[in-house]
């Protein structure tokens, strides 16, 4: 499987990330997510963790760049499948407060 992959439903992008969130793979999930936003309506980011392992500093920074990106274009960023261990991470490094988390993708609409 690949360690990760984009789908579009309407404006919504979807971003699955799987495994492991280092360095090397945020500055590419960067990349590949800056270039969809800047393509322009899309509207919701959802970063979807199911299967994640591993997460360091690098994907919080990943995840508060795209999230600020979102929010200056006017949008939403959410995360769903989120593991205890990504969950710790998420919580210690106060993402929680501005980025809701869901059990479920579908549980926002």
């Amino acid at each position: 499987m690949e360690k990760f992959s984009m789908e579009r439903e309407g404006s919504e992008l979807i971003l699955h990330i799987s495994e492991e969130l280092d360095h090397h793979m945020a500055m590419q999930v960067s990349r590949t997510v800056d270039v969809q936003i800047e393509k322009g309506n899309v509207k919701t980011l959802i970063f979807d963790f199911t299967g994640m392992t591993f997460m360091d500093s690098s994907g919080i920074g990943m995840v508060m760049g795209r999230y600020r990106k979102m929010s200056y274009l006017g949008g939403k960023t959410y995360v769903t499948g989120i593991g205890e261990g990504v969950d710790r991470i998420f919580t210690m490094s106060g993402l929680y407060r501005i980025i809701p988390k869901y059990e479920e993708r579908t549980e926002k609409i």
